[in-house]
């Protein structure tokens, strides 16, 4: 199944790339990825094309997650960062720090609709990991979906966590039903 795709960092020169998995998500096309970084007001005023240029600003300062290829086509995206960056997660009660030590989080996938059932996000996790670590991480976290609690499956865009749970991540806290914290440790 690997052997199928191949994955690189998100950079500005893969932009065309990004939009065009972004574009092929209801959700994704208006919010990429400003959910988790911008206070709330801002992502909703920014709804639609503001997102679209406030995620352009990022990615011409750092590669913000991992995009996915099948062939030379863009096949599916994974959002992974130090938490620091993300605001939501700053304000954020249910996904509070559980400790001080100093994160990455996975925040987002997005596959597009002809590459999905492939095993995508479970590959896609596995070189968000590889990137954090290569870029310093000591420890990874997430926030995916208890599917035995969630009640839609637009709310999957966190990840399932099965699929982290089989990557190896272990549940550190949970402080919504459908909503654990999961963490994998780098070093």
């Amino acid at each position: 199944m690997q052997d199928r795709f191949s994955f690189f960092p998100a950079t500005a020169d893969r932009l065309a790339d990004i939009e065009a998995v972004f574009d092929d998500c209801a959700d994704g096309r208006n919010c990429r990825c400003a959910y988790w970084y911008l206070p709330n007001a801002d992502y909703k005023a920014g709804w639609g094309e503001g997102n679209r240029n406030w995620f352009r600003s990022l990615l011409a300062k750092r590669p913000p997650g991992i995009l996915g290829y099948h062939q030379n086509e863009p096949a599916g995206w994974c959002g992974v960062a130090p938490r620091a960056v993300f605001d939501r997660l700053r304000r954020s009660k249910p996904f509070a720090p559980v400790d001080d030590k100093p994160v990455w989080s996975i925040n987002c996938f997005i596959v597009r609709k002809p590459f999905r059932r492939q095993g995508l996000s479970r590959l896609l996790l596995k070189h968000a990991v590889e990137f954090a670590k290569a870029n310093g991480a000591e420890c990874l976290e997430a926030y995916p979906v208890d599917q035995l609690h969630a009640s839609r499956a637009a709310e999957l865009y966190p990840g399932t966590l099965s699929t982290f749970l089989d990557a190896g991540f272990a549940e550190v806290a949970r402080r919504l039903p459908a909503r654990p914290i999961v963490r994998l440790e780098c070093r």
